[in-house]
């Protein structure tokens, strides 16, 4: 996961070419691709009601976000096999999660919203390790990730994966961890 810092002002005027991207996609999502999280932080309940009654309504809810979010270059199931999108729906529906799944937004948006725009906030001092992908909605240059995170030890951005990079590129997700972990054990 990113970690989650806002662009810092004073380095506006001086962007990379990466950090100009960043605030494209970050725009880009604001406009035509939050209205879930828009639903979802003020009526939680309303499509909660939808997640847990109806399996076409969690279908299209969740694999929308992965159809989206995904490295997959429009082709979903270049990265993600249909058994695997229905494994993952299965923990929704089994369980009847749809709904607090939701309500997690309700909870803690705002101060989300507030890491990724706002102010960097108090300072995370411990050991941090950041895995920057390529899709992800999220993506920070360490210059802005250290007002936040001071303490960065292990920082790369790899090649391919987007925000579900765990399911997308599992071998690659466990090397980031694995690199990061060796540098604090």
């Amino acid at each position: 996961m990113p970690p989650l810092a806002p662009p810092d002002p004073a380095t506006l005027d001086d962007l990379t070419g990466a950090e100009r991207a960043a605030l494209a996609t970050l725009r880009e999502a604001d406009e035509w691709g939050s209205g879930y999280s828009a639903q979802q932080s003020t009526r939680s309940q309303t499509v909660g009601y939808g997640l847990v009654d109806s399996p076409a309504a969690l279908c299209a809810w969740i694999v929308e976000k992965f159809w989206s979010w995904t490295d997959s270059g429009g082709d979903l199931h270049r990265v993600v096999t249909r058994d695997e999108l229905l494994d993952n729906l299965m923990l929704y529906w089994l369980p009847g999660t749809g709904a607090s799944s939701a309500r997690l937004y309700w909870e803690s948006l705002r101060q989300v919203n507030e890491w990724i725009s706002g102010s960097a906030g108090a300072p995370v001092t411990v050991p941090t390790g950041c895995s920057v992908f390529p899709k992800e909605l999220q993506r920070p240059s360490r210059r802005w990730a250290e007002r936040r995170f001071p303490n960065i030890r292990y920082w790369n951005e790899p090649g391919k994966g987007g925000h579900f990079a765990a399911f997308e590129q599992p071998a690659l997700f466990v090397d980031e961890v694995r690199s990061f972990f060796r540098l604090v054990r």
